[in-house]
């Protein structure tokens, strides 16, 4: 049984740390970048839905944050072989959305919030030490920024079933490479490589549709309230979450975790103040 804050799995495993943190577009997506031309659906990049990272085309916003088109879809979510609160499911996102090609760094979040609080320093690393409204009030801050408002360019936490889809990129694997553990330090800073600490973002393999650091780095918060059971009740479309819940959902992993919780379905939770120095998060970018 959980409890407030992370499972009791995850405190443990990480206790000993703490001694001293998928139907394609229907139609062509307008750009998310300031003065970019507009984002390509993967088809017209000349690939599919496991397209080559090589093929990705991103936009660019006003400070610099690269964003990945995802195309709308359908996909099975959660893990037949995990944890009772990943029971596989059918979603589908019926809108497609722009995705972070990397966590948001510390350089972009001091850029809009005029400060730092990452336990670990380094402009182009993830932030971190921040909390689930910390998170919502960059998202907000970004949001109204001159450059963002002209543009009618929105942002906000990615959903849930929208993490996991864009984490899987077309896969149905443990991982968005394949099932094998020994492959995941070439996509993940995680406890056996991290040297305990985060890393600048893209140091590592991207996953299938160009995006970096799904895996480990720091975990990511998501925008739903978590509910353990809510798999269960899931609508198919859209899901977004339970109405109300105590904590929210943080996904990915981190530096500070091993393989079973850098699954691409692997979820957990934390309390929407709580700051700690494995969560950080990455950015969904609408149009009005």
């Amino acid at each position: 049984m959980k409890t407030f804050g992370f499972s009791q799995g995850h405190r443990e495993k990480v206790a000993s740390m703490r001694i001293s943190p998928i139907v394609l577009l229907l139609f062509a997506m307008l750009g998310c970048g300031s003065g970019s031309e507009p984002a390509k659906t993967p088809a017209e990049s000349g690939g599919n839905q496991t397209q080559s990272p090589k093929t990705v085309t991103t936009d660019v916003n006003s400070i610099g944050m690269l964003l990945v088109p995802i195309p709308a879809g359908t996909f099975t979510m959660g893990d037949a072989n995990g944890a009772d609160n990943e029971t596989p499911h059918q979603v589908t996102l019926t809108q497609p959305f722009h995705l972070g090609q990397y966590e948001v760094t510390q350089e972009q979040y001091e850029k809009v919030m005029g400060k730092n609080p990452s336990y670990f320093r380094g402009g182009q690393n993830p932030v971190q030490d921040v909390s689930w409204n910390d998170a919502v009030e960059f998202c907000r801050k970004l949001s109204a920024l001159p450059a963002e408002k002209k543009a009618g360019y929105v942002y906000r936490l990615p959903t849930e079933a929208e993490w996991e889809y864009a984490c899987r990129a077309g896969t149905k694997t443990t991982y968005s490479f394949g099932d094998s553990e020994s492959e995941l330090s070439d996509y993940a800073w995680r406890y056996e490589n991290s040297g305990k600490t985060t890393h600048p973002v893209g140091g590592k393999k991207p996953n299938g549709w160009g995006l970096y650091d799904m895996h480990g780095n720091v975990f990511e918060l998501c925008q739903d309230y978590y509910g353990n059971d809510y798999y269960g009740n899931s609508p198919v479309a859209d899901p977004r979450g339970p109405t109300s819940g105590c904590c929210r959902v943080v996904r990915g992993g981190s530096w500070g975790n091993f393989a079973q919780d850098s699954r691409s379905a692997y979820r957990d939770f934390s309390p929407a103040d709580r700051r700690h120095y494995y969560d950080g998060f990455r950015v969904v970018c609408e149009w009005e």
